[in-house]
């Protein structure tokens, strides 16, 4: 279970946690996640070859039909499976010295149609001479998780998104906050957990923070998220300066 440590309690808002990820556990999970995905891929991939031969031979409109969907369905699993697999081993960062402003700038671009869908906007206090020792692919990927989780949890009527960061000893201290509908008590208790999703209450979850944790972790780093169960929420990163 995550660390939970209550905060301060809020009128407005409720009571305030902070969630920390359990390492042991996730590790945990990150070693079975590779285990089944490497099993379950198998006997997947009969599956998809198999449904593409007799579509290849198949006239008759309905059974045509069956066969795409068979098909659709078996690519998802493969897509989810990839997703397990990259969190139980994921490739080794490519380090190098990484201007965090920029990043944040060519994901907020990559997103614009998500957050003029959702009415969101975003407010950035990311200093230019911010450098993280970091691969730029994984840490765009941590960006775009905590985006898209945010841009969720905001819908339907819209928000503003908060994204700041700011060096502190040998470590970039990195923040992004909205006020969108937080976590439940039963979210917190798996918010980093594979597969979990709590988009039923407007925060969608699912792999977006384990892949968070995972690269944070890769990059010895660290995350937490402050939330009450009606906002705000704030995810706070520590991560190494480049030297």
């Amino acid at each position: 279970m995550p660390d939970i440590t209550e905060g301060c309690s809020d009128s407005r808002h409720g009571v305030s946690f902070i969630i920390s990820p359990d390492r042991d556990k996730l590790e945990a999970l990150a070693e079975f996640a590779a285990g089944a995905g490497h099993e379950i891929n198998n006997p997947l991939a009969t599956i998809i070859g198999r449904a593409q031969m007799l579509l290849k031979d198949e006239t008759e409109p309905q059974r045509r039909q069956m066969l795409m969907s068979i098909g659709t369905q078996a690519y998802r699993i493969r897509d989810m499976i990839g997703d397990a697999m990259l969190f139980g081993r994921p490739p080794c960062p490519e380090f190098q010295d990484v201007n965090l402003a920029e990043i944040v700038d060519r994901v907020l671009a990559k997103h614009k149609t998500d957050l003029e869908n959702g009415s969101s906007t975003v407010s950035v206090g990311v200093p230019e001479s911010i450098l993280l020792r970091a691969d730029p692919a994984q840490l765009s990927i941590v960006f775009s998780e905590l985006l898209r989780n945010s841009i969720q949890a905001l819908q339907p009527g819209g928000g503003e998104i908060l994204i700041s960061a700011k060096a502190e000893s040998r470590n970039a201290v990195i923040e992004v906050s909205d006020p969108g509908v937080g976590f439940t008590e039963n979210e917190r208790e798996h918010a980093f957990d594979p597969f979990f999703s709590g988009r039923q209450a407007g925060r969608g979850l699912g792999f977006g923070l384990p892949k968070c944790w995972r690269i944070v972790d890769q990059h010895s780093g660290q995350i937490e998220i402050q939330s009450a169960p009606s906002g705000p929420t704030n995810v706070k990163i520590v991560w190494p300066l480049a030297s």
